[in-house]
């Protein structure tokens, strides 16, 4: 044997060492394909300022990586597609009416200090979109606050760095925050499904981002076990445990369908980096997040739980991971 072929063979990489194909960018690329009817859908009710912020988001993910990597003298990672994704699902958690330096702010906080801090890809902790999102709203809550929500179909100038919300155009209360307090929104199941409703610019409406995660099952993205389960805790809980004199399937109809947790449970929760790897842990991790995020809308005075629920669950992957690891053939549980 050359010193060649010895040294190939004494070659250490990091786990995993199985060889496929599918890339990163490949897999990257699919979630671009999948959040696109949600943007769409986005532009067609809130008009062009929500592509004016998710460009804004994505171009500031994408230069802060860059920039962050090469002064880092580090190689650079923007092929991957990882930083568009996440500039995608920052701007897809503002209100269409929020100043056009907010997605700056956030992906400045979503790349440098989440992400890149921790090693770059692979390696974060939390949820880099949704992390940023809290810090956002936290930081700046005027401008993720209720009040900052329009009707649907009152297009805001595109390009305005700041934005003037009249009350003409102020959506006031959204069915989320209605219904806390045990009453029934004015907009109906049907119209909070299909995405007819104020809210942030890519979860208001379930059904794109349904037609989404349907896409990511076929194309073997993500799977099933987050999902169905963070979907089916909202959903058995709401609909025992209705508040008011609301039925409980309507008050399930309306916790799952606007809000948050469609696009939590489909593009958040089922991050590659921070869910757990096995399936007994995505089950779990599924089950936590809904409980958390129920939790939270029932107990706290904010009416959305999902973005804290599953910043939550992120911290316990790793335990979720060691409790849940399968037993080596032949080997014994310790």
């Amino acid at each position: 044997m050359n010193n060649q072929n010895q040294g190939k063979l004494l070659t250490m990489t990091a786990s995993p060492h199985i060889k496929s194909p599918i890339k990163t960018h490949n897999i990257m690329f699919d979630v671009i394909i999948a959040l696109l009817p949600a943007l769409f859908w986005a532009i067609y009710i809130f008009g062009f300022r929500s592509l004016t912020l998710t460009v804004i988001s994505v171009v500031s993910c994408v230069l802060f990586e860059y920039l962050y990597r090469k002064i880092m003298r580090k190689s650079n990672t923007i092929t991957d597609l990882s930083a568009v994704v996440t500039g995608i699902l920052l701007a897809f958690c503002l209100p269409v009416s929020v100043s056009l330096w907010i997605p700056v702010v956030g992906a400045f906080f979503a790349i440098v200090i989440v992400k890149q801090l921790y090693g770059g890809i692979g390696k974060n902790v939390v949820n880099p979109a949704l992390a940023a999102r809290v810090f956002l709203f936290i930081s700046f809550p005027s401008q993720l606050s209720g009040d900052a929500f329009t009707k649907p179909y009152e297009h805001l100038p595109a390009f305005s760095i700041n934005v003037n919300i009249t009350d003409e155009i102020r959506a006031g209360a959204t069915p989320m925050a209605v219904i806390k307090n045990g009453v029934l929104p004015e907009s109906s199941e049907l119209s909070c499904m299909l995405g007819g409703i104020a809210g942030c610019i890519g979860e208001i409406s379930a059904t794109m981002l349904i037609l989404g995660g349907i896409y990511l099952l076929l194309r073997k993205v993500i799977t099933w076990h987050i999902p169905v389960t963070l979907l089916a805790t909202v959903a058995v809980i709401s609909f025992l445990f209705p508040l008011g004199d609301i039925s409980g399937l309507e008050f399930m109809q309306y916790q799952l369908f606007s809000g948050g947790v469609v696009i939590g449970a489909v593009f958040m929760a089922t991050d590659y980096v921070t869910s757990p790897v096995t399936a007994k842990g995505k089950v779990i991790f599924g089950i936590g997040c809904g409980l958390i995020t129920m939790f939270i809308r029932y107990f706290g005075g904010y009416p959305e739980g999902v973005s804290f629920a599953i910043l939550i669950m992120n911290l316990f992957v790793w335990y979720l991971d060691k409790g849940t690891k399968p037993i080596c053939f032949g080997g014994a549980r310790k």
